[in-house]
């Protein structure tokens, strides 16, 4: 259940869900979970055929079974984006990033305002124990900046930082950002 909601609610806040199939397993009860979870939240779908260096690795399985789910290659004549990668070696990832790409720029009409007020769904949060209380939010418009007041829910605060993925501090994000939000009271 837990999982369920996790998936939905991701789904909810994407432009684009990129669903990781291992080549080796095949598709799995919660591979359709998900798939039907993008579907409700209308989002396109890239899938990531993961595993490829595996000596078990079979991703013509993992097509064919993605097609009795609505899912067809571009490569056997469908509308879907597929990448053969490996999380282990870094294989086909690039591909991966430009079939991404390739959506989004086909798909989507990505526009935000960057002068608005900043405003995006909290991913996750967490309680740091030298930094306090620590919200992950994917900026969906505006601009947030240092100093900022923030409000999440019935949690709200001052930005006292703002971190990017790498840890680096940063003084403003703009849209399509995710960012680390220190200053919340919980």
């Amino acid at each position: 259940e837990a999982f369920t909601a996790l998936r939905a609610r991701g789904a909810k806040v994407t432009d684009i869900a990129v669903l990781v199939v291992a080549a080796d397993d095949g598709v799995m009860p919660q591979t359709v979970e998900s798939i039907n979870h993008a579907r409700a939240a209308e989002v396109p779908i890239v899938v990531a055929v993961n595993k490829i260096d595996r000596e078990d690795a079979n991703p013509t399985r993992v097509r064919q079974e993605l097609v009795q789910h609505e899912l067809q290659s571009e490569d056997w004549g469908g509308t879907t984006q597929f990448a053969d990668v490996s999380a282990k070696t870094g294989q086909g990832l690039e591909d991966l990033l430009e079939r991404i790409l390739l959506v989004a720029d086909a798909e989507l009409e990505l526009t935000a305002n960057p002068k608005a007020e900043a405003s995006g769904p909290i991913i996750e949060s967490r309680l740091d124990v030298g930094r306090g209380p620590v919200a992950t939010m994917l900026v969906q418009r505006g601009t947030i900046r240092v100093g900022d007041a923030i409000v999440a829910g019935d949690a709200w605060g001052k930005v006292r930082a703002l971190q990017d993925y790498r840890g680096e501090r940063l003084k403003e994000v703009g849209p399509g950002t995710p960012i680390e939000i220190l200053g919340f009271d919980k």
